[in-house]
């Protein structure tokens, strides 16, 4: 006599389908000490809402004819989350993070907002998952949901891409050192600045200028690339590197 699924939230309310032989005219089905409600009944099969409980118990079904044997259900805690390794990224997705916490081996769900995704479970104390694409900047909510039920009170939030102008001055020495100021818009979280892909040191002024000192570079136009949480864009040949005079 099968149950499926054979585990579910403490907290009750699981749809379990127990089947058999003789069923027909159940008049209680037990888990552990406490009775189920019956939502349908046939000869082979009795489908059941289960009650509130905690651990394992055995689950038995009583019909004119005598009682089961006892199967067991496994009652399973709702999951508890603690953190994420990147809390923000592009509105597109696609970034992988790592959810940590406790009872998340039996994940089979984690929703950003109104987007959702299958995890990677690595442990019970730990999930992998690929960000789904956001409906649109900003702040969402993610919930992680469980054997034992869904835990919310994480948060995420999408960043769209940044968008970058030449920077001014637009050319400089070759030896480096030019402070050049960038514009754009989605610049508050940038990651990295490169000129001809060597990185620059660089700081936020406000979301749509940086201020960055040029590295040395190679006689020519190099391309500037900025890298934030919302992906990266490149003013192609942004930046002209002059060869200093020979005699």
């Amino acid at each position: 006599m099968p149950i499926s699924p054979n585990q579910g939230s403490t907290g009750g309310g699981q749809t379990v389908t127990i089947t058999g032989t003789n069923l027909a005219g159940a008049t209680v089905v037990h888990f552990g000490s406490k009775s189920a409600t019956i939502t349908a009944n046939t000869p082979t099969s009795i489908t059941v809402t289960t009650p509130s409980g905690t651990g394992t118990v055995p689950v038995t079904v009583t019909t004119p004819g005598g009682t089961s044997n006892p199967l067991s259900f496994f009652y399973v805690g709702a999951p508890f989350k603690s953190g994420l390794s990147s809390d923000s990224g592009a509105t597109a997705g696609g970034n992988s993070i790592t959810i940590n916490g406790t009872g998340l081996s039996t994940a089979s769900a984690v929703h950003f907002g109104a987007g959702s995704a299958t995890p990677t479970v690595v442990n019970d104390g730990q999930l992998n998952v690929t960000v789904p694409a956001g409906a649109a900047a900003g702040p969402v909510g993610v919930s992680v949901t469980t054997a034992g039920g869904t835990n919310n009170g994480l948060s995420y939030t999408y960043v769209d891409p940044p968008t970058v102008d030449a920077p001014n001055p637009t050319s400089g020495p070759t030896s480096g050192g030019t402070a050049v100021t960038i514009p754009g818009t989605g610049l508050s979280t940038a990651q990295s600045v490169t000129f001809g892909g060597a990185a620059a040191p660089f700081s936020v002024i406000n979301d749509i200028t940086i201020s960055a000192v040029t590295p040395p570079g190679t006689a020519g136009a190099a391309d500037v690339t900025v890298t934030t949480a919302g992906g990266s864009v490149t003013a192609t040949g942004g930046f002209t590197y002059v060869a200093g005079p020979g005699i």
